[in-house]
């Protein structure tokens, strides 16, 4: 039996906002599934993992400093996927932004006064732009394929940055632990609320994330270069005789994306953590790509997909609390999430067709 996949001539508007909405029902009822078979009552399980997480105000301070950083590299995402660049690095151009923005205070730790912070996000963009650059001008001057080579780039800043919190960056007075020194206040991004019963560590990069959103909607949606992108990613023929130019797309999707995904870095160490450590990231590079495509590829709708995702970290760390159940849980989920995601979209855009294989005429009959 032979499986094809047609083209539907079109696809309704109905069919193309619901995908995203069946992807996210079928996750649940296949972790209801899951849950069933680990021996825990799936409807309880399940309120564990989505509801329980949000009972308290303070985990909705968890959830923003979750969201912001799959957000921002989600929207720098989007841009490269829409222009046909599938760059799987950003976990690579995050910690390569996190590592040049903490040199500032880490190499002048008496550094103070309101443009420390500017100075960092803006070391972090470009820290994760130039690492972004290495896998486009490798595809632009020999045709590499970036998926590998942005996808091993995450391994060579993953042992940088633990090399440099065990050698170079290390704190002079933390008994050895390999980690960096703590980042003077004006180095810290502040926290939204600091006064009151409501207070918590929810700080503005969330506020950054969302604005980060919207003008790269505007960029995408207004503008002649995210007329470029969009072109570029769905017809290259006709970007060329439009006389768009694909390497300078590609070049110009790989700094922005990188740039995010380094602001992100920069926002993820100055804020929720405080400092350099050996691992700063949970997978938010990687799971953004997820985001993105929950999201559509749309800035606007990455804004509520990215706040889905940061869910089901703190649903993973609640179930591992209240149901004994391993850290793996959340990748579990998210990798279901993304299967669901594909397919749904998969049957929103193709027919599928069951058909016979063809037979080949025997090799010993004879010719007529």
């Amino acid at each position: 039996m032979r499986i094809e996949l047609e083209r539907r001539p079109r696809v309704v508007w109905w069919a193309d906002l619901l995908a995203p909405l069946i992807a996210l029902a079928i996750t649940v009822l296949i972790g209801a599934v899951l849950f069933a078979a680990l021996g825990h009552p799936p409807l309880a399980a399940l309120y564990a993992y989505f509801i329980e997480p949000l009972s308290e105000f303070w985990s909705l301070h968890e959830l923003a400093i979750k969201a912001a950083p799959l957000i921002i590299v989600a929207v720098g995402l989007s841009v490269c996927f829409r222009s046909n660049n599938w760059n799987i690095g950003a976990e690579g151009q995050f910690i390569a932004g996190a590592i040049l923005a903490s040199a500032l205070p880490i190499a002048w730790p008496t550094a103070a006064g309101p443009w420390v912070l500017p100075a960092m996000l803006i070391l972090g963009m470009i820290g994760g732009a130039l690492w972004a650059a290495i896998p486009a001008f490798l595809k632009n001057r020999f045709g590499t394929n970036e998926i590998l080579v942005s996808l091993m780039l995450v391994y060579v800043a993953s042992l940088l940055l633990d090399w440099l919190v065990r050698g170079p960056f290390r704190n002079p007075e933390g008994y050895n632990f390999p980690e960096s020194r703590n980042f003077q206040p004006d180095a810290v991004i502040p926290e939204l609320i600091t006064m009151g019963p409501y207070g918590g560590r929810a700080n503005y990069g969330i506020v950054i994330a969302i604005i980060v959103a919207i003008v790269t909607w505007a960029i995408l949606a207004r503008t002649l270069k995210g007329f470029e992108i969009t072109v570029t990613g769905a017809s290259p023929r006709a970007a060329r005789f439009a006389g768009f130019d694909a390497k300078t797309t590609t070049m110009f999707a790989f700094l922005f994306c990188g740039a995010l995904a380094g602001l992100a870095g920069t926002i993820e160490v100055s804020g929720a953590i405080g400092q350099l450590r050996p691992v700063i990231s949970p997978g938010y590079g990687f799971t953004a790509i997820i985001v993105a495509f929950l999201g559509r590829l749309n800035p606007l709708a990455i804004i509520v997909a990215g706040f889905v995702l940061a869910l089901s970290y703190l649903g993973g760390e609640a179930a591992q609390i209240s149901l004994g159940l391993t850290d793996k849980i959340t990748s579990i989920f998210q990798g279901v999430l993304l299967f669901a995601v594909l397919a749904s979209d998969t049957l929103v855009r193709y027919r599928v067709h069951f058909g016979r294989t063809a037979r080949s005429p025997s090799p010993h009959r004879a010719a007529p």
